[in-house]
């Protein structure tokens, strides 16, 4: 084992967890473990997984307030945010069974020499590398379908999290899945590297853009590995017209839930150049200063809690002092928060029209404004990114949003909804740097299982019979 590493709560700096990082030798007997383990977990039918996996709800069901909690002092966000976290994880096994049964099941046809048979097959044994924004729900989304289809896994959380991966690894135990069908390696960016250097045949991946493009040339010439990549955005909301202070909702819960750090999360504001434009903005810095910044167990709840660590919020207090070097307006202030930890930070709101800036995804709670002539304007502001996960219109006309919908280039294309809106019954991913054409939530049923085709005859007769061309 390597050195040992710890996690921290950050809106105190206590210590969570504390544990050693695997090493490249666990690593690769973590792999081949799940290797070993495959043929058998494959083998048993999809019944048997689904009962195991509904057993797992059930035991994340009752160590849902622990869970919730640890949750909460991992990240720092709220108790009530991270109960929704636990939340979704529990609902996510009866939304993948379904999906499997739609996506990834078994079907057939009558033919005149028999029949047409579609199934699917588990790929081997996946690796999983989870985020720290959503330590539970995230790579719960990836494991939970992969196990449903026969996958064995093998699973790093973030090392920034890795209370919450233990306890989720340990709830999948305690309801039947196997030691050596869902292994836990814990550790940082080596222990990572080691993992996906295995005889691996999957990777799932939650994370920033600049880690999805290393994984895109790592695996250039593995092309047997399966990679289902979900990344990050520069999200934009065109806010048009309708009421402002609600608007301002719409925007607030966009820009600032988790603290920013959502991959779908609004970055760019786009509005109108007049008093419309104003009223909204005036709108949105008037309902972020009354939002509560606190720690996960404070009353009255807060909205937000910190960033997931003071390193974190440094990097971004050097994004912002790009964007303010630029030439950007500041109507809110990117700020300390004075008496906490360097974690926490004030939410900012940046003008940024007329200007270049650079197209980056800011992991925290910072909105750049940007004013534009027309709605045209608008539609070209919102694509000009490399990034497509999210976007999102407020408006009350129906025809500017039936063209927006058809425009916006996202996966996720919401209408007076948040930008973070998104159901666990359809599919969430993105194009260009934000995924690789393989979505999550309930198409993961698509990357877990490969789809095989068969023309089944039950009786063995003479093919060429009817064909022209052969001598009797």
């Amino acid at each position: 084992m390597s050195a040992a590493f710890i996690s921290t709560d950050p809106a105190n700096g206590d210590t969570v967890w504390e544990g050693a990082a695997a090493s490249a030798d666990d690593c690769a007997r973590a792999v081949a473990a799940a290797r070993a383990a495959f043929p058998a977990w494959a083998g048993q039918g999809a019944d048997a997984r689904i009962a195991v996996l509904q057993r797992y709800a059930a035991v994340l069901g009752e160590r849902q307030a622990a869970f919730a909690e640890a949750i909460a002092r991992e990240t720092g966000k709220p108790l009530w945010e991270a109960q929704t976290e636990i939340a979704s994880m529990i609902g996510k096994v009866a939304i993948s069974v379904k999906a499997m049964a739609e996506r990834s099941g078994t079907s057939e046809g009558e033919t005149a020499f028999g029949r047409a048979r579609l199934s699917h097959r588990p790929h081997g044994v996946m690796a999983v590398l989870g985020p720290y924004n959503f330590p539970g729900h995230l790579p719960n989304g990836h494991i939970v379908p992969a196990l449903l289809a026969g996958n064995t896994i093998v699973f790093k959380p973030s090392e920034e999290t890795p209370l919450v991966g233990q306890l989720l690894v340990e709830a999948l135990h305690a309801a039947g899945v196997p030691d050596d069908v869902a292994v836990l390696v814990q550790g940082g960016r080596d222990t990572g590297a080691a993992l996906v250097a295995e005889d691996i045949d999957g990777l799932l991946f939650t994370g920033s853009a600049g880690a999805g493009a290393h994984f895109r040339r790592l695996f250039a010439d593995r092309p047997a590995v399966i990679l289902a990549l979900e990344l990050g955005g520069n999200n934009p909301l065109v806010a048009w017209d309708g009421d402002a202070d609600a608007a301002a909702s719409i925007i607030v819960a966009s820009a600032f839930i988790t603290t920013g750090q959502r991959c779908s999360c609004a970055r760019r504001l786009i509005v109108p150049g007049d008093a419309a434009g104003d009223a909204i903005v005036d709108a949105v810095a008037a309902l972020t200063g009354r939002l509560r910044i606190g720690a996960w167990n404070e009353a009255p709840e807060p909205f937000m809690g910190p960033l997931i660590s003071g390193v974190a919020a440094g990097r971004a207090v050097s994004q912002v002092e790009t964007l303010v070097g630029l030439g950007a307006r500041v109507i809110r202030a990117f700020e300390p928060v004075v008496g906490r930890s360097a974690a926490f930070v004030t939410p900012a709101i940046l003008d940024v029209t007329g200007l270049e800036v650079p197209d980056e995804e800011i992991f925290a709670p910072v909105l750049q404004v940007r004013r534009v002539p027309d709605i045209d304007a608008a539609l070209v502001a919102a694509n000009a990114t490399r990034f497509g996960l999210s976007a999102a219109l407020i408006s009350n006309d129906d025809a500017l949003w039936a063209r927006f919908r058809v425009e916006a280039r996202a996966g996720v294309v919401n209408r007076n909804r948040p930008t973070t809106g998104a159901s666990s019954d359809m599919p969430f991913g993105g194009i260009g740097h934000s995924g690789n054409h393989r979505p999550s939530a309930y198409y993961a049923a698509d990357y877990c299982a490969w789809p095989v085709a068969s023309l089944e005859a039950d009786n063995v007769v003479d093919q060429l019979a009817s064909l022209k061309g052969v001598a009797s």
